[in-house]
């Protein structure tokens, strides 16, 4: 198949994200986009990962182009409440890499730690090896300009929250049609099909790959082509979602830098703050509770956190959770929510957009001179975003798999859950070196610093090493005072060193000045 001209169908995010990064790296293409005025964009993929770092970075995309248009916003976390057990008062997942050089043996010296100090609550462990935790824990705010942050890189471990629709459109009005795509508004109403797969659209548009970008409804990869959609129901419970938005009360109080997803009785709740409002959803197993219970639940949520939904408008969404058998089928290749979804757990909505749209370009710019895409080309793209896709879907379930809530019938049938092979044998790339300490002592320091699998893991209550496991292994019953004499030194720089972030952070603008000042404009 030789490539010259390209069509994508749908808007939204996804859409418009393939657009300018495809005419960015390839622009000599023919690029159409074709968006139905009858079908309504998902837009509640408002959080972000440090991922989409790089993809601003490719489109040189600076955060005062885009912020003041999406109503963005700075988020540096992620915090989990109630996953655990109901009233385990929470946990952070913070971006970035733990600081860790100053420390005797690394982040094993908060392990050390907690086995000596055993009031030590877990959430300790991020605010003792991420500096800039202090200023999550004081709601203020700083792109350390003056390095007085340790470990703390604004390129990666800061990213986004922002309104998904008007982020398509400021995409679509300020980057693409600039550049040179072409924007047709109409709705697919016939899609002719031949030997080679998408002959044409409504009778009138051509195009040698077309790439799907409709949504979870997957117009061309599932309604035409019919290509077969496995369901990772096996390591991922809910379904469903309601979504809305509600207004600030204080906002000085209420806009956080981080995304906050709580548990409730049937899933979880998620609260992103935009600078106008805030967004906020429930996400549900249909097989708990009906659509009409869940919001019931939803609207019982948001009043005892003292929020008004009166003037909002929910929204009710049903998602497909897994991913379809082969994502690049003859002339046809599915990106975003058409192609594959987890859920909103961990943002990753918009992994499979700007990490697929990446790799697409990787296959077309195989050649200068000539873009030709052979079936090695097809099937090795649909196998490393199965790879890339799978690896997310196991971590974000184990935020299931390592509950021990069982105050409803959901939580007590994710305690009886059978999940996947390689899951509970944690073969799985993402999970190596997760192997219990007191099983397998080897694995003691093998806690990957990269991601956020350990601070997940510590979070929950599963530590790759504790008191049983290195008496056991040491067959030393004193070992305490041995720990203590090797370690002292260090769990004291450890802990004045999150007394002195502390100090550093609490000085620093509030999160909303901040925002005022170098993104909107405004006087405090």
């Amino acid at each position: 198949m030789k490539v010259k001209k390209i069509i994508i169908v749908g808007g939204g995010s996804s859409g418009w994200i393939s657009a300018a990064v495809l005419k960015k790296q390839l622009p000599e293409l023919d690029i159409t986009l074709i968006e139905s005025p009858d079908v309504p964009i998902i837009g509640v993929g408002e959080s972000t990962l440090p991922q989409i770092n790089a993809l601003m970075s490719l489109l040189d995309i600076k955060d005062q182009d885009f912020m003041p248009h999406t109503d963005a916003t700075y988020k540096i976390s992620i915090r989990f409440e109630d996953f655990y057990k109901k009233g385990d008062g929470g946990f952070f997942y913070p971006f970035g890499t733990p600081y860790e050089s100053p420390y005797k043996n690394g982040k094993t010296t908060w392990l050390i730690k907690k086995i000596l100090e055993e009031n030590t609550k877990n959430k300790d462990y991020v605010d003792c090896l991420y500096p800039f935790m202090s200023l999550i824990k004081n709601n203020t705010f700083s792109l350390n300009e003056e390095n007085d942050i340790p470990n703390f890189n604004p390129k990666t471990d800061v990213t986004y929250h922002f309104d998904a629709i008007k982020f398509g459109l400021w995409l679509r009005d300020h980057y693409c049609i600039p550049k040179g795509v072409k924007y047709i508004k109409e709705h697919i109403s016939n899609i002719e099909q031949d030997d080679n797969g998408i002959k044409s659209l409504n009778n009138k548009y051509t195009a040698d790959l077309y790439i799907d970008c409709s949504g979870f409804q997957a117009l061309l990869i599932d309604k035409t082509l019919k290509e077969p959609f496995e369901s990772y129901s096996d390591i991922i419970p809910n379904d469903s979602a309601w979504a809305t938005q509600i207004s600030y009360k204080d906002k000085e109080k209420e806009l956080v830098p981080y995304t906050n997803c709580t548990a409730i009785q049937n899933g979880w709740v998620w609260a992103v703050g935009t600078w106008k409002r805030m967004g906020t959803g429930y996400v549900y197993s249909s097989k708990h509770v009906t659509d009409e219970e869940a919001l019931i639940e939803f609207k019982n949520y948001l009043t005892t956190i003292g929020k008004d939904y009166s003037n909002s408008k929910f929204r009710n969404i049903k998602m497909r959770v897994g991913m379809h058998k082969r994502l690049f089928v003859k002339n046809v290749v599915a990106i975003g929510l058409s192609g594959a979804f987890i859920e909103p757990l961990e943002a990753t909505g918009l992994l499979t957009t700007h990490d697929f749209i990446m790799l697409l370009v990787r296959v077309l710019k195989r050649d200068k001179n000539e873009i030709v895409v052979s079936q090695f080309d097809r099937d090795n793209f649909t196998s490393i975003c199965k790879y890339i896709f799978r690896n997310a879907a196991e971590f974000v379930s184990l935020h299931y798999a390592l509950s021990h809530r069982t105050d409803t019938k959901y939580w007590q049938d994710i305690n009886k859950k059978q999940f996947s092979k390689d899951l509970v044998e944690l073969n799985n790339p993402i999970l190596i070196g997760f192997l219990y300490a007191s099983m397998r002592r080897y694995h003691r320091n093998s806690f990957d610093s990269i991601g956020g699998l350990h601070c997940i893991s510590t979070g929950m209550n599963y530590l790759p090493m504790d008191e049983i496991s290195e008496i056991y292994y040491s067959y030393d019953n004193n070992l305490k005072v041995k720990l203590n004499n090797e370690y002292k030194d260090s769990i004291n720089l450890m802990n004045s060193n999150k007394e002195k972030w502390e100090n550093i952070c609490k000085n620093k603008q509030t999160y909303l000045s901040f925002l005022e000042q170098y993104i909107y404009n405004e006087k405090n």
